[in-house]
């Protein structure tokens, strides 16, 4: 399986993806440049970071780069997109997720490791996970207040599109939710970083089931 990684200015998670790819899952992964108008793949991995220095708003000037309109147009096509924290940013900037990311309601930037609980184990990308399971995945954001209106909220309930919510809920989230899909499923958005749990060397995998759950692998017993 072939995974294209999109590279923006202030992208810094892109290698550790990469690595998630091609050492944790042994598949290839390849760069794509913010400028780029097209490109092939299987699946699209939009990283964290600061794109653009989080001007404006956070995702929003990454939203109008040129890479985009491809991103879109692979979306559409019913094709994989994964968005993490930043990435996720820019999916509801770009218009690909429903509402929008707020700052923590702290005020205050976190980075620690956080209990979710796996809402929805029947999508592309959870599918090897169980139902309401418990994993740890680290955060690390300023504004990942994830909000909604009322009728988009009763929207994603309905149609099961919440799939990671936060126990001890550390930002503010509405209903707790750490990640969504569209509707149609093939796009997720989430703060927590997998790729940063996908290596037994950081002494936790939890993150790896969800790129293994993306491309039809079986988690292997220990």
């Amino acid at each position: 399986m072939r995974f294209a990684v999109i590279q923006f200015p202030g992208s810094n998670c892109d290698w550790d993806l990469y690595y998630a790819v091609t050492e944790g899952l042994k598949e290839t992964a390849l760069f794509v440049d913010y400028r780029a108008t097209s490109f092939t793949a299987d699946a699209v991995l939009i990283p964290g970071g600061f794109s653009y220095g989080d001007y404006l708003r956070s995702g929003a000037i990454a939203r109008v780069a040129p890479v985009m309109q491809a991103v879109k147009d692979f979306a559409a096509s019913g094709k994989p997109v994964l968005g993490i924290c930043n990435g996720f940013q820019i999916l509801t900037e770009a218009g690909l997720l429903p509402g929008a990311l707020r700052v923590n309601r702290d005020q205050a930037f976190i980075c620690q490791n956080q209990a979710l609980t796996v809402a929805n184990a029947t999508t592309r990308f959870t599918n090897q996970y169980q139902a309401n399971e418990t994993i740890h995945l680290p955060i690390a954001h300023g504004e990942g207040n994830y909000y909604c209106s009322p009728e988009q909220l009763a929207t994603l309930k309905a149609n099961g599109q919440i799939v990671f919510t936060y126990q001890d809920n550390p930002n503010g989230s509405i209903a707790d939710i750490a990640g969504i899909t569209n509707e149609a499923g093939n796009v997720l958005g989430m703060m927590p970083h997998p790729e940063r749990a996908s290596d037994s060397l950081l002494g936790n995998t939890d993150g790896l089931r969800l790129l293994m759950s993306l491309c039809g692998k079986e988690v292997q017993p220990a």
